[in-house]
């Protein structure tokens, strides 16, 4: 079980939602859900990354927070039907368990150790798009690219990052060509190798020096507010 929150849970809190989670496959770029739709399903991730997108009427988007093995898309359902805020995609493939989100909400009016790691989560994320919106008004592509490298890479197994330009270009809320720029100039420092649609995380020290301070920042909410969210 990779995914912090559920391996966080005494055992008889787990018990409750053990029975009904089922694991599922969770290929890149799959919608799981837009701005309005209901909230049917919570899924906790082990080795994928969700990401939510904010979307504007031009049809512009930008990404405002990841969740990965730390965390889980669709606890808000503990309290009752909800509708999702934002765009909810996923951004690296991987696997996932899944339990309805009514099933959910019966096993959170029974565990209190449930309800409280829940209202952990939501500070957490409330705080991780907090930062999100300052960094990407503040800081430079470059640093926001690393720091998006970094927030990937912890919630992976791995030091290869499958990802297409448009994909990352609508992350940062930047054109492809700034896309290719950066990863450039990062591979030239020696820190990545690009490919098409995939990155190699080389020098994990050199991105840390380059990325914003949100990284940090974010990584530490995490780390205060969630069980043991990053290795």
């Amino acid at each position: 079980m990779k995914n912090r929150l559920l391996s966080s849970l005494p055992p008889e809190d787990f018990a409750l939602l053990s029975a009904q989670l089922t694991p599922v496959d969770m290929e890149k770029g799959r919608l799981l859900y837009d701005p309005g739709d209901p909230i049917e399903t919570v899924y906790f991730p082990h080795d994928c990354v969700i990401s939510l997108m904010t979307l504007m009427h031009s049809g512009a988007a930008i990404e405002s927070v990841t969740i990965g093995r730390e965390g889980a898309y669709g606890l808000m359902t503990a309290l009752g039907p909800r509708a999702s805020l934002s765009r909810a995609i996923i951004q690296v493939a991987g696997s996932a368990s899944r339990i309805s989100a009514n099933a959910f909400h019966q096993c959170c009016k029974r565990s209190p150790a449930l309800i409280g790691l829940v209202d952990r989560h939501n500070d957490a994320l409330f705080g991780h798009a907090v930062h999100s919106v300052a960094c990407n008004a503040l800081h430079s592509v470059e640093a926001r690219f690393c720091r998006w490298l970094l927030s990937c890479h912890d919630r992976i197994d791995s030091d290869t990052v499958s990802l297409t330009q448009e994909f990352l270009a609508d992350m940062l809320g930047v054109q492809r060509t700034t896309v290719t720029a950066v990863a450039g100039s990062l591979q030239a420092k020696g820190l990545i190798r690009y490919r098409r649609g995939v990155v190699d995380i080389l020098d994990r020290a050199g991105l840390e020096a380059i990325a914003c301070e949100c990284y940090g920042a974010v990584r530490g909410i995490y780390d205060r507010l969630l069980p043991a969210s990053f290795d």
